[in-house]
């Protein structure tokens, strides 16, 4: 029955910033004999692309050593909470909070213009010791946005620290690329919202998970392309992964795709042969960077 020091955002992407925070979140809990909490939202209010699906964005937080989560729904009760209520009736009454860490800059509740003192003083009140986190640095959610937005895949990757992934389900396309002798698997993402990174020709490794056990398999090298095939004419864009020296089928199985470097921008080709050689470079660049 111990309480809890808490913090409180929605952790999209669980970065280099976010980590920082969770690690000094498990230390302030540890050093006061109380448990880590990480209070998260089911979605945000905002409803943009995603660097995480919830399901991942929760497994990431528990690596961190935060096996406490929890995840509040984007209500309209929740989001009528004045900061004071919210502290009140959330953190004291619900989840029995006795500190809470957090940024100057962050702001819950549904009068914006409170902030961090106010927030002291409510603690004051309630019984809840509100601390400061020191500024996470310049990586944010908004900006590994921007930088998948635009291809900038190394960028993303470095500030997530980890390779940005895709999972979804293979299924049937147009066989384009079995025509080119280049096979592709379609890949349909699981999460519908979650951020698809700029149109180009990408190096990825592919792990798909075993259908009885869940675990991964060997992980394969790969090329993907996303967009929308401009040398065959008008068409909706997909996401096709190439993998290296493997001919197996994966029709229906579930793939987790990561981003490991962009080799090039999507391009128009005058003929099909001219595709297949670029194609041939491109797979060649991709086992040089993998």
């Amino acid at each position: 029955m111990r309480g809890y020091v808490a913090t409180i955002g929605m952790f999209d992407g669980v970065h280099l910033g976010h980590q920082f925070v969770l690690r000094r979140l498990t230390g302030e809990a540890l050093q006061r004999g109380l448990l880590p909490l990480c209070i998260t939202f089911d979605h945000s209010p905002r409803q943009e692309p995603v660097l995480t699906p919830l399901d991942e964005k929760l497994r990431l937080i528990r690596q961190c050593g935060v096996q406490h989560v929890e995840v509040l729904p984007f209500t309209p009760d929740l989001k009528a909470l004045s900061a004071r209520q919210f502290m009140e009736q959330v953190l004291q009454q619900r989840l029995r909070v006795q500190v809470l860490l957090t940024g100057y800059d962050n702001r819950f509740g549904h009068n914006r213009e409170e902030g961090f003192d106010d927030y002291v003083r409510y603690g004051r009140q309630l019984g809840i010791a509100v601390l400061p986190l020191p500024a996470e640095g310049t990586v944010s959610s908004s900006a590994v946005r921007q930088q998948l937005l635009d291809g900038r895949i190394a960028e993303a990757n470095n500030n997530l620290g980890r390779s940005y992934s895709i999972t979804g389900r293979v299924v049937h396309g147009e066989h384009i690329g079995t025509r080119l002798g280049f096979p592709t698997a379609n890949i349909a993402p699981e999460a519908p919202l979650q951020l698809i990174p700029a149109n180009g020709v990408y190096a990825v490794t592919v792990s798909s998970a075993h259908p009885a056990t869940g675990a991964l398999s060997s992980i394969q090298k790969g090329i993907m392309n996303i967009g929308t095939r401009p040398t065959f004419g008008q068409h909706d864009r997909t996401l096709e992964v190439h993998l290296l020296h493997y001919h197996a089928d994966l029709y229906d199985q579930v793939l987790t795709v990561s981003f490991q470097q962009r080799l090039r921008a999507e391009q128009h080709f005058a003929t099909p042969e001219a595709l297949i050689t670029q194609l041939k470079n491109d797979a060649i660049k991709a086992e040089q960077q993998l």
